[in-house]
């Protein structure tokens, strides 16, 4: 009979197992297009939303040839999503609605100003555009030119290496603008490489000119380039300390955990525990007094925390250090003070969830059967209460991997947190991108792992 009885609990274990198995990877399969999203919003934000990250990060005074190596060793010489055009640093892209950039130092060049946002080639003869770097020989190019002809004007676009002409087009009449493409391939005499504008009667209005490189094929482009680095857990190089990004990841994770971790544990259990003692003694002094300490918790800035505890225990007590990370004695004051800071809208949180579930007709019923309130209390009412717990735990799991940014500066630990500050000071793009993407798909795992949680502490949740 134990026999069976044994046979029967290892069957339905093995059968809970690979139903669990199945889910898994049934989520898996549908957190496939999340982790798409969380890519593709990365990228949308890093290489769309914050304009030109070479120009931010190097200035506007840095070299041609700084900047395209920046852009090559990153991928932004590429086109941003698909297509065969690249940008190049070798002319300068002037941005008309702004200024007239190297153009108005031409004769002959007069700006409309940055309301009409285009310049006016009004006299007779040759403009050549600005060139900053050499053409690698034998590659494609192409100039785009959007501009306008006067009536009775007569201009050509030229592109000549020597007395040699790579590419001439006959700019057309027009009263609007017009986009014209003239492809070429830049030859060996580099030095000799002059791209022209030729007006002979007329005036010309340009209100955007540029040079594009010939890429690989259609699909050689910014977004496959930061899919490809991060298949290969490759997250670039870091500009501030040119060391690669998953390196300082790596040496500055365990720093961030050491702190982060203890300080989660024992604010979660001191306020779950608190939160129980607040409902079991409810309406009494002990509750309210909890109640108005939580919220004067929650009323005192985080900055004032710190800047008190390193006064007073770290200053002038000398209980503490106040700098470094050379032991773990280095983290108790920072702990302490991060505990403390959250404690307050935790236990206000833990303490609504469970009096919620104090009022059930659970309890009452238990009560009524003699059921004692510490009994009840720790064996259904709190295991009833872990999904909105379990909820607020999963939420916070993300930040124990980023660290405490305010905690690690003023402390001066060597983590993640501020390994963040200083790149967001230093506008350092590849690190920023790189804590951002794997918080998020942190955060992506750990809704996983809840799910399965869910299952574990109520069984009124199956996973289906």
């Amino acid at each position: 009979m134990a026999k069976e009885l044994r046979k029967k609990a290892l069957a339905g274990v093995e059968l809970e197992m690979r139903q669990m198995l199945k889910y898994v990877i049934r989520r898996v399969l549908y957190m496939v297009p999340t982790v798409f999203g969380v890519i593709l919003i990365t990228f949308a934000l890093f290489n769309m939303a914050g304009g030109d990250p070479a120009l931010m990060r190097l200035g506007k005074q840095a070299a041609a040839d700084t900047m395209e190596a920046y852009d090559v060793q990153r991928g932004l010489n590429k086109p941003l999503f698909a297509g065969m055009w690249g940008r190049t640093r070798a002319y300068e892209a002037t941005d008309f609605s702004v200024n007239a950039g190297s153009w108005s130092k031409l004769e002959g060049v007069e700006y409309a100003g940055r309301a009409k946002g285009y310049i006016v080639l009004s006299k007779t003869g040759e403009y050549e555009a600005d060139r900053r770097l050499p053409l690698n020989p034998g590659e494609d190019y192409q100039w785009v030119v959007k501009c306008r002809l006067s009536n009775q004007g007569n201009a050509r676009f030229l592109v000549k290496e020597g007395d040699t002409e790579l590419a001439s087009v006959q700019i057309p009449e027009s009263r609007s603008f017009r986009t014209l493409r003239i492809p070429f391939v830049a030859g060996a005499s580099e030095a000799s490489l002059r791209s022209l504008i030729v007006i002979k009667a007329g005036s010309l209005d340009v209100t955007d000119i540029k040079i594009q490189r010939r890429v690989r094929h259609i699909f050689d482009s910014q977004f496959v380039f930061y899919i490809s680095q991060i298949l290969r857990f490759d997250f670039g190089v870091s500009d501030e300390t040119n060391q690669r990004v998953s390196k300082m990841i790596k040496d500055g994770i365990l720093p961030s955990l050491a702190l982060t971790a203890p300080m989660f544990l024992v604010g979660l259990i001191t306020a779950i525990v608190v939160s129980l003692i607040c409902a079991y003694m409810r309406n009494t002094f002990l509750d309210r007094f909890f109640v108005v300490f939580s919220i004067l918790l929650m009323s005192i800035n985080y900055l004032v925390w710190i800047i008190l505890g390193q006064y007073l225990f770290a200053y002038r007590l000398h209980w503490f250090p106040i700098w470094g990370f050379e032991s773990m004695r280095f983290l108790v004051l920072p702990a302490i003070i991060g505990v403390i800071s959250g404690l307050g809208s935790n236990i206000r949180f833990y303490r609504t969830v469970i009096l919620d579930e104090m009022y059930c007709d659970y309890v009452r019923t238990a009560l009524a059967k003699g059921v004692s309130k510490p009994s009840l209390l720790f064996k259904h009412v709190l295991k009833n209460a872990m999904i909105p717990i379990l909820t607020s735990v999963v939420i916070a799991i993300p930040f124990l991997y980023t660290g405490s940014l305010l905690l690690e500066t003023f402390f001066g630990i060597p983590g993640l947190g501020s390994m963040s500050i200083n790149a967001i000071n230093s506008s350092d793009f590849d690190v920023i991108r790189a804590v951002v993407f794997v918080g998020a798909m942190i955060y992506v795992v750990a809704n996983l792992l809840t799910d399965i949680c869910y299952a574990a502490v109520d069984p009124r949740v199956k996973l289906k």
